[in-house]
């Protein structure tokens, strides 16, 4: 496994992260249940294999993961980094205090070293974490304290947003998450920007939450005969990236710990001419995928709340890269998270609006349809 400073707080960070949101399951009367015995068998597995930084959350796997984790790392807890996340629900510092408390008993720890304002985006930092008395200011007396040993956040917003947070957080953060991988790379500005603060870089969904693990000749393609599988090239782009410390990956099983712990301690950053090779690959790809939209945005705004770009981007991650999962998956968000507050092709009225101010003259009602019917769950 190979070790990075992690930002300004003076520890040394596995490139890998074990992400505790997807452990072993199994099924018992027609119901999913996680199995936590195993799950503690891979986590210590993890940590055999060198990953010193274990992140979980209050709710992930049906609210077990904590416990889970717990269990799991307490043999050797002074030993690794363990985080997790206050779901900001509203202002008050006081249910802020209570959500702490009680994750430090799932976790049956007395600190927790990276602790997330979780899914947070500018709105919310501005009205419910900086409110008086509110959770920023109780943080950081857990942080005096000790209870809390870094102040972190995990974004969830607008790209343009994540600066604008770490500017008015005026510099209490010391890491953050976010989302980053070879086929969203709208973060990169802001994970730029966050690094040049001192700030330590955990990204989620290197490999899209494992669909960009799943076989797809259109990845592949990207850096044909240099990589083993689509999964190891998305890892490679994620390290290649010398503004990221941690690439945080959900492991549910042996096979796939193992395979990214390979890639993690052998680490060969992807070279000058690979990047170049897949920027044209990925240019390629888009020139394909502007049959369907180019991404102008001359058709917006829709007087009906749909955005068009942003959904036909989700088409093309079905129709030009084969990883129809992810795009379902992502057009099940919309108007269910802040990042994607706008309406589905379903809200289409037909009136055309679109059609009249797109200068590829795409048929954009017909195309809406077309989407809707693939990609709605």
């Amino acid at each position: 496994m190979q070790y990075v400073e992690f930002g300004k707080t003076g520890i040394k960070v596995s490139r890998l992260g074990f992400g505790a949101m997807r452990l072993p399951t199994y099924q018992k009367d027609n119901k999913t249940c996680f199995d936590e015995d195993k799950g503690i068998e891979l986590l210590r597995r993890g940590y055999e294999l060198g990953i010193n930084y274990f992140d979980t959350a209050p709710t992930y796997c049906e609210s077990t993961s904590e416990v889970t984790v717990g269990k799991a790392i307490k043999p050797f807890r002074d030993k690794i980094y363990l985080s997790t996340k206050n779901p900001i629900e509203n202002a008050s510092g006081d249910d802020y205090d209570k959500r702490l408390e009680n994750s430090l008993k799932r976790l049956d720890t007395d600190h927790i070293d990276f602790y997330h304002f979780w899914g947070i985006n500018l709105d919310s930092f501005v009205n419910k974490i900086c409110a008086p008395d509110g959770p920023l200011a109780r943080v950081k007396k857990w942080n005096e304290q000790g209870v809390v040993r870094h102040i972190s956040f995990s974004f969830h917003d607008k790209p343009e947003h994540m600066i604008e947070i770490i500017k008015r957080g005026e510099g209490i953060f010391e890491s953050l998450l976010c989302q980053y991988n070879l086929l969203d790379q709208s973060n990169t500005a802001g994970i730029e920007f966050a690094r040049k603060q001192g700030i330590g870089i955990v990204v989620m969904g290197p490999v899209g939450g494992g669909r960009l693990g799943a076989p797809s000749p259109a990845i592949a393609a990207l850096l044909p005969g240099k990589v083993q599988s689509s999964a190891e090239l998305a890892m490679r782009f994620v390290f290649s990236n010398p503004n990221i410390n941690i690439a945080l990956s959900g492991m549910g099983n042996l096979k796939m710990l193992e395979e990214n712990v390979a890639t993690a301690s052998n680490i060969q950053p992807l070279t000058a001419d690979e990047q170049e090779q897949i920027a044209a690959s990925l240019q390629e790809n888009e020139r394909l995928a502007g049959l369907y939209c180019t991404g102008c945005k001359y058709c917006m705004p829709c007087p009906f709340g749909v955005n068009i770009p942003e959904i036909f981007t989700l088409m093309n991650y079905h129709r030009v890269y084969k990883i129809t999962d992810y795009a379902k998956e992502n057009y099940a968000q919309i108007g269910n998270v802040p990042w994607r507050d706008y309406k589905n092709a379903a809200a289409c009225t037909k009136c055309g609006t679109c059609e009249e101010k797109c200068p590829q003259k795409l048929p954009i009602r017909k195309q809406l349809e077309e989407t809707h019917k693939v990609l709605a769950v």
